[in-house]
């Protein structure tokens, strides 16, 4: 059997060896020794080798002649003539992904061409996305009839516009909702073509929203406590550990058998959760209720019978259940904690944003005997002020739009623990997304359960593996580095606070080797910075962050960024997939190879450059980069440059398919897009580290950032991700599928 290891992409299955000893064996005895005594000893071995090397490849596109008649298994060669026998239109090769999946699809997809179904389907197929598709002139206004159906507002909604009419101004959150899928507003006709929030809605209009943002799962964080302040002592908590207001975000939550499919809810689209989603709850109390809160909770025989007298019901908010329950005769009992938080929880329904959400986004743990809070001991609240008054049986607060829970009924024993999503556009930066490649290294130290990591517990030659993502620090500093290795745990993102600098120094050591993986780095004082020291043959960074700093926690204090320093002599840094502030080599270090890729390096003082290396090489792809670099010699390569760019030796070195500002000393012109720019804020949906959309190219962007990259992708950091040509893929797909005489318009909702 053919063994492929992904870590190598080396084929393992031996057939090289094998023919080529074979093909040896025939040749005489006589050549085989004349070979080896010749002027030029073993050029007939190299002459076999060769042909061994076909003959393998032979043989495994032999083995493979059935495997290539079936689309999930086939090589990639092979997906256009099968693509041609069923006469479909492929997408772009650089869509491998999608290809596949679109070729193996065809014939089910002609079955529902037309339907909504299939252009969903379309989306999640070709671009790894999340979307939905709106009938647009299905919101367009008219006139009320008589035989239109009596609008409930459930199970999506609570506002209760009426079915072609105008808007229910009572409902105050419904322009939250609007210009988006789920807005409930209707609209004259719009013949304009779509620009902007312009040429939406008219007779001939379907809308396809995307979803682009991936939501990353954290378990178990340390929150960052609000210490001191008179008002909170010690309740308030952000749920980011480095104490920033970022917003909580929506996991995918959509019914993976499209068998069973039906239109999307809000909840189940993954975007920053806004609060009246958390707080989106509706009641309906049910003869099964009844039965579990007198088995089990003592509910009398009256107290029953007033339930079931509004069993069956919808209540759209938990304001209006309680408000019929005080109505009711037994409403002492009924409104009694004992009665009231069991009957909250089993009447919730599912589809709903709180029960979604409080089930599958967020959940806090008080530990101990409390444990996670419950459902209906939590309430959604905007937190931008101090809150003080709270229902009795309401035991915490949690702001989604800005990250903060609040506890309530007193300062805790001890701190809670939370879990939760956040947004980004890709795989950047320390982050809970998988990193398997780790999982096969042997591990000398495990370290867990937050607080300070000791020096004993980071082995001068071996591996020290961090296995939560709790909060950790102070660190100690390591003087004698040989082949050092820290790394996160698969699928967790702990956060080291620096409270002053970390230097790592080889000491007497000569070319020692230092790796961190997995690693968010965040600092406690200005001007912290992680210092190498000594001489390093390798150092690397992978999948790290060291905080860019550029906000205020919840005080309204300073986050201050972490800077990577070389004061060592270091043959080749790179960085790896990581979100780095400054890098400087200073004080006589030298980085004789830079090489950065499917980064983002940010300086957030326009007076320090991000990158400052005055001799050696810079090796940079795929990089955005966010503040001045000034480096002796550069190879770029789709690298997008937001301020001016000083290479020194531009006689050596390249600047390919990369974009930087006007008055740069770049090497070799090569094809790219310089242009003259004096405000590139608005290429990105933001700057500001922590947001769902930090470094994501805006929709605003110029063309040539967009689709300058050598393959028609986009320039920097997310160049990888290939969204304009998944996009471009999928605009195919729908005009193939599309109802004749539609107009489909595509809508990035985040």
């Amino acid at each position: 059997m053919n063994t492929y290891n992904q870590h190598t992409a080396v084929i393992q299955d031996g057939f090289e060896t094998y023919f080529a000893e074979k093909l040896w064996e025939m040749i005489p005895a006589f050549y085989r020794a004349e070979d080896g005594l010749s002027e030029n000893p073993g050029v007939l071995r190299s002459i076999i080798e060769i042909m061994a090397r076909q003959a393998a490849n032979l043989r495994r596109s032999s083995d493979r002649l059935w495997e290539d008649q079936f689309i999930e298994l086939c090589d990639e060669w092979a997906i256009p003539y099968l693509a041609d026998l069923l006469a479909t239109r492929l997408v772009s090769a650089q869509n491998p992904r999608g290809r596949r999946a679109d070729v193996g699809s065809t014939i089910a997809q002609r079955r529902r061409s037309g339907t909504l179904l299939l252009l969903e389907q379309l989306i999640s197929r070709i671009t790894d996305w999340d979307g939905t598709v709106k009938e647009h002139f299905r919101r367009l206004a008219r006139t009320p009839h008589g035989l239109d159906p009596e609008s409930r507002g459930w199970p999506q909604h609570a506002h209760d516009t009426p079915a072609g009419g105008t808007a229910n101004l009572r409902s105050p959150r419904i322009s939250e909702l609007l210009d988006g899928p789920f807005s409930s507003y209707h609209y004259t006709p719009d013949v304009r073509q779509l620009r902007g929030k312009d040429g939406r809605y008219g007779i001939h209009k379907i809308g396809i929203y995307l979803y682009r943002l991936k939501a990353y799962m954290l378990r178990q964080v340390d929150p960052f406590p609000q210490l001191g302040h008179p008002e909170f002592n010690g309740t308030r908590f952000t749920f980011d550990p480095s104490g920033r207001m970022n917003p909580l975000f929506r996991p995918r939550q959509r019914v993976e058998n499209w068998n069973q499919w039906r239109g999307a809810f809000e909840w189940e689209l993954p975007a920053a959760i806004p609060c009246r989603l958390l707080g989106h709850a509706i009641y309906s109390v049910r003869e099964q209720h009844i039965q579990l809160l007198q088995d089990d909770h003592g509910l009398t025989d009256a107290a029953a019978s007033d339930l079931r007298r509004i069993r069956q019901q919808i209540f759209v908010n938990e304001y209006r259940f309680q408000e019929v329950l005080e109505s009711l005769p037994n409403a002492v009992e009924l409104t009694s904690l004992a009665i009231y938080l069991p009957l909250l929880a089993a009447a919730l329904i599912d589809n709903c944003g709180k029960s979604a959400l409080m089930r599958e986004a967020i959940m806090v743990d008080f530990g101990g005997v409390e444990g996670p809070i419950a459902t209906e001991q939590t309430l959604s609240a905007n937190l931008s002020a101090p809150v003080t008054t709270a229902p009795d049986e309401k035991r915490l607060l949690i702001d989604p739009e800005r990250g903060i829970l609040q506890v309530l009924g007193g300062a805790l024993e001890e701190a809670p623990t939370v879990s939760y999503h956040y947004g980004l556009a890709g795989n950047v930066g320390a982050g809970s997304y998988d990193r398997r490649s780790i999982d096969d290294l042997e591990v000398d130290r495990n370290i867990a359960g937050g607080g300070a990591i000791a020096s004993i517990q980071l082995p001068n030659d071996g591996v020290a593996r961090i296995r939560d993502s709790r909060t950790y620090g102070p660190i100690s500093n390591k003087i004698s580095v040989r082949n050092l290795h820290l790394f996160a745990a698969n699928r967790t993102r702990p956060y080291i606070r620096l409270g002053s600098n970390w230097r790592l120094s080889t000491g007497a050591n000569t070319e020692s080797f230092a790796t961190l993986d997995g690693l968010w780095l965040g600092a406690s004082a200005a001007d912290t910075a992680v210092i190498f020291q000594g001489d390093y043959e390798c150092i690397q960074i992978n999948h790290c962050t060291f905080d860019p700093g550029g906000d205020t926690d919840i005080f309204g204090d300073p986050i201050h960024p972490v800077s990577l320093v070389i004061e060592a002599q270091v043959d080749q840094l790179i960085v790896n997939a990581s979100i780095l502030g400054n890098i400087h080599i200073q004080n006589g270090g030298l980085v004789e190879e830079l090489i950065i890729c499917d980064s983002v390096i940010h300086s957030i003082d326009p007076t320090v450059s991000a990158i400052e290396q005055p001799l050696g090489s810079a090796q940079i792809d795929r990089t955005t980069i966010f503040g001045a670099v000034n480096v002796h010699r550069l190879f770029a390569s789709e690298v997008l440059l937001t301020e001016i760019a000083t290479v020194t030796d531009t006689q050596t070195g390249c600047f390919r398919f990369s974009m930087a500002p006007t008055g740069s000393r770049l090497p070799r012109p090569y094809p790219h897009a310089p242009m003259s720019f004096s405000d590139s804020s608005h290429w990105f949906t933001s700057r500001r580290f922590g947001d769902p959309g930090y470094a994501q190219l805006s929709e605003t962007s110029p063309e040539e950032l967009q689709r300058g990259a050598e393959n028609g992708s986009e320039i920097g950091v997310f160049h990888q991700l290939a969204n304009p040509i998944k996009a471009d893929s999928l605009r195919n797909k729908i005009s193939e599928y599309l109802p004749f005489g539609l107009l489909p318009q595509f809508i990035n909702v985040t």
